[in-house]
């Protein structure tokens, strides 16, 4: 029982350090993307059209993915892409054209789904044989990454170090990371029977709903926090950062703090006090004409959120017979609203303003708190003893 307990707790360790690879993948790009606009003269337009690319791709490529950690052993299929997704960190700096940006693009964000899809099964099942939460956690170890990879990045373009140097450089350092992290990871036997490609059942899209409500207000707030301050509060450049930098910190601390959480009150406690929390943010940024109050309101919808997704992830793994066909449904639900939330945000202000925007936020917010028991679905009816 013993050795047992250590293997499962080094396996814990070892998918926490994937999430952090992948993270740092992502947080390494964001800080070189005006570098890769500059080199190619991208119109904002055209630079607009290409960051929808790899959403595009990771929506195109996941549902065939719960499929693929089923068919094969999970840790070979999590070895394998989270070491090619960290080898794409490499390709944008180095297309020579808009053309092949968006081909590089594509490759990157579908890697990056795909990748997601099996850290998490993997995660899920880790969680099992523990008996105790740890998607929150994990979540926030992909955070932690993110901001240690977009740290590492600023440094890189404040020396004005070339992207393809730099972008080059972490790419093999993440890829041999990833390895020796995914080496750890236990080896799951493939299913026999694989799961086949089909339309999610309706309590998981029910559960992808309010993930998807969660990314929307998530996507909203990183993408138009700093506009807001700038347009509706008057603030200066700097100060309009630290609102995105409030929202960052407060949702990274709500993952690595959730678990305990959870496992205090439940899932589905959780997520519903996390929609209150959530929503007075919202209304707060709907009322603020000052930063005072601002960057506290999106700090909260941070916290509120932060559980959100990888409660969701869980729940759809659970709710199905294979983890993986649950995860990747709930995940382009989910993500879907990575790609509507920035248009529609700017829809609405056009129409009337950023403010009535961000009661569109505070609605779907309290939508997921309203939709919370979706998630009984695939907890208390299922494997898990913390749904409640």
């Amino acid at each position: 029982m013993i050795a047992r307990a250590t293997t499962t707790d080094r396996s814990h360790v070892a998918v926490a350090a994937v999430f952090v690879v992948h993270g740092a993948v992502n947080g390494s790009f964001a800080t070189r993307i005006p570098w890769i606009r500059e080199r190619l003269g991208l119109s904002a337009g055209a630079l607009g059209l290409a960051l929808l690319v790899p959403a595009l791709g990771a929506l195109l490529a996941m549902p065939a993915t719960g499929a693929l950690v089923h068919r094969y052993s999970g840790r070979t299929v999590t070895r394998v892409l989270i070491a090619l997704f960290a080898a794409s960190l490499a390709l944008p700096a180095l297309a020579p054209s808009f053309g092949w940006l968006c081909v590089a693009l594509l490759a990157y964000g579908a890697l990056a789904g795909m990748a997601d899809i099996a850290m998490n099964t993997q995660g899920l099942a880790i969680e099992e044989h523990l008996g105790r939460p740890i998607m929150s956690g994990l979540h926030g170890a992909w955070s932690v990454g993110g901001i240690v990879g977009s740290a590492i990045g600023v440094l890189a373009a404040h020396a004005d170090l070339d992207a393809r140097i730099h972008l080059g450089t972490m790419a093999i350092i993440l890829v041999v990371a990833g390895q020796l992290a995914a080496r750890q990871l236990p080896a799951a036997p493939p299913v026999h029977d694989p799961p086949r490609l089909a339309w999610p059942s309706r309590p998981v899209l029910l559960i992808g709903v309010v993930g998807f409500c969660a990314v929307f207000a998530e996507g909203a707030s990183a993408d138009w926090c700093a506009v807001y301050l700038r347009d509706v509060m008057g603030t200066g450049a700097a100060t309009a950062a630290a609102a995105y930098t409030g929202f960052a910190l407060a949702m990274a601390t709500g993952r690595l703090t959730g678990d305990r959480v959870i496992a205090r009150f439940g899932a589905i406690h959780t997520v519903r006090t996390g929609a209150a929390v959530a929503t007075a943010g919202a209304l707060l940024v709907v009322v603020a004409r000052t930063p005072l109050l601002g960057i506290p309101g999106f700090a909260l919808i941070g916290l509120g959120i932060a559980t959100v997704v990888p409660l969701a992830f869980a729940a759809g793994g659970r709710a199905v017979p294979h983890a993986g066909q649950g995860i990747a449904a709930v995940a382009t639900v989910a993500y879907g609203a990575g790609l509507a939330a920035p248009g529609a945000i700017g829809a609405i202000a056009d129409v009337a303003s950023l403010p009535a925007a961000f009661v569109v936020v505070a609605m779907l917010t309290a939508l997921f708190g309203l939709g919370a028991g979706a998630l009984r679905s695939g907890t208390d009816s299922q494997r898990s003893s913390y749904g409640r």
